[in-house]
């Protein structure tokens, strides 16, 4: 595929300004959609869901709830911050005017690697019900070739353009709530097996010990689940009033694929036959068992092609996020290869090469998982691991720059109640990510209990020696750490900082 590399950046510039060489082709609609197929209700509670039965039993639903509410507030202070600086490429670009050229840098590597690796586990998750679908045995062998197939068609539509990208984001979300509603009212009329009850049974999965460290581990469905919302502010440069747009669509995404997403998981806890049997390991896929009960072969097979449109839908947004945060990297001269990476294929308006990478290196990662033999739990985790340590790290630097002055000028900000939230999202997050790093497993070897924070460690230590040795960061001349002089200079005149007002949305 031929490209050609754009001019010099203007400062990483905002939709509308030069240097932004993306066109607006994206409906506010179908940037809500994009976020809301990354999100996918029916991936993460697919996915997850006999893991999270086995580990925590019925009550593990809860967890929707507890990381939906805590991840709401983490979107409302990217609302904020998006809505200020609407550029592509999200926690990067943000982290950068927030706080500086370092802090953005690995912010960004740490983001980075975070997608690529959710993007694979996206594609792997799909592997049993693409095998379903087309009717041969699931293998792990077989699953890894399902992602790597999965992985190039996600791609190929991506190189399509922002056109494609937004069809395909829409035909995902129609998939999604068919998945979800459908399905599930369908579940609930025809095969329901327990009351409302059964999400205060625990079926003893916590032996003669306390609930809670059975629940923290069941958790994961939940913190899996609720991430994808910052891909609408991954897209700004390729939305019209994007200050107004992004940060409705990423409350959106929480909302409905919130509501979604535990409807999903209501419906199929209802109609599960045997709790004890998934957690006793017997039942290893409760979802299809599900499906194959109520539907039959014909029935869950054509459910299975839903299913796999929403997991198709939430790759190619997860690629599409990935590769304009490469892109973004790029432009800004911050990363190895950039003059390759920035290149643009300007007939469809979309990062070549930057797309390339977000292809490449999840079909890597796919073929290296054949040596673990819990690869999906693994991949998930160190997913999570590395997206609620990103997100932390803006949720940090939001904090920092309003103690140090910085009032959100764009049309959006939480008024007198943006110090609160800030705290709460931050306090939230680091819990989250201390929940999701704890070992759980002593009959395991210390590497393998220890393995997501070792993958994390081994990322935030290669990229302290690139970013060190290379010196990438202090390349471009993109504003950075300018977040409390714009302000500033913004409010002379006008209202005084911490004035009090409600969540105000202008425009």
């Amino acid at each position: 595929m031929t490209g050609t590399q754009p001019p010099a950046p203007a400062s990483g510039a905002p939709s509308g300004e030069p240097g932004s060489e993306f066109r607006k082709d994206m409906s506010p609609w179908a940037n809500f959609a994009l976020g809301f197929t990354y999100l996918s209700p029916v991936v993460g509670t697919y996915t997850l869901f006999g893991i999270a039965i086995a580990d925590g039993g019925p009550p593990m639903i809860w967890a929707f709830l507890i990381a939906g509410c805590g991840q709401f507030l983490v979107a409302l202070i990217f609302g904020e911050t998006v809505a200020q600086f609407p550029i592509a490429g999200g926690v990067y670009p943000w982290a950068r005017r927030l706080w500086g050229k370092r802090w953005a840098w690995m912010t960004g590597w740490v983001y980075m690697w975070a997608l690529l690796v959710t993007i694979t586990s996206v594609a792997y998750g799909a592997g049993p019900y693409i095998a379903i679908l087309f009717g041969f045995r699931a293998t792990v062998h077989t699953t890894v070739l399902c992602t790597a197939v999965l992985i190039v068609v996600a791609i190929l539509i991506n190189y399509m353009g922002t056109k494609a990208l937004s069809t395909a984001a829409l035909i995902g979300f129609a998939g999604e709530l068919i998945g979800a509603l459908v399905v599930g009212v369908y579940l609930l009329a025809t095969h329901r097996h327990h009351g409302l009850g059964v999400i205060f049974d625990t079926y003893g999965v916590e032996g003669d010990g306390s609930y809670l460290p059975a629940f923290l581990a069941a958790g994961i469905i939940g913190l899996y689940q609720y991430y994808g919302f910052e891909a609408c502010g991954d897209t700004a440069e390729e939305v019209a009033h994007p200050g107004r747009v992004i940060p409705r669509a990423m409350r959106r995404t929480i909302y409905i694929g919130g509501a979604a997403a535990t409807f999903t998981c209501m419906s199929l806890l209802l109609s599960v036959t045997d709790f004890n049997a998934i957690i006793s390991g017997e039942q290893p896929d409760p979802v299809v068992d599900v499906l194959y009960d109520a539907m039959g072969e014909t029935g869950a097979r054509m459910v299975m092609a839903v299913v796999l449109i929403s997991f198709l839908s939430c790759t190619i947004s997860l690629q599409a996020a990935a590769g304009r945060l490469i892109y973004s990297y790029a432009r800004d001269e911050m990363i190895v290869g950039h003059r390759l990476l920035r290149r643009f294929v300007h007939a469809r308006a979309v990062p070549s090469w930057a797309l390339f990478v977000s292809a490449a290196v999840p079909l890597l990662i796919a073929f290296a998982s054949l040596l673990s033999e819990d690869a999906l739990t693994n991949i998930v985790s160190f997913a999570i691991l590395g997206i609620y340590g990103s997100f932390q790290m803006v949720v940090l630097a939001a904090l920092r720059a309003r103690l140090k002055g910085w009032r959100p000028s764009g049309e959006f900000t939480l008024g007198r109640w943006g110090l609160t939230v800030n705290v709460a999202a931050l306090v939230y997050g680091i819990l989250a990510i201390i929940n999701i790093c704890w070992a759980r497993s002593p009959e395991k070897s210390w590497w393998e209990n220890w393995i997501v924070l070792l993958c994390g460690g081994v990322v935030l230590g290669t990229g302290l020696l690139y970013m060190f040795t290379t010196h990438h960061y202090g390349r471009g001349d993109a504003p950075a750490g300018d977040a409390v002089p714009q302000k500033a200079a913004s409010t002379a005149g006008g209202p005084p900082p911490g004035a009090p007002g409600e969540w105000d949305e202008k425009g």
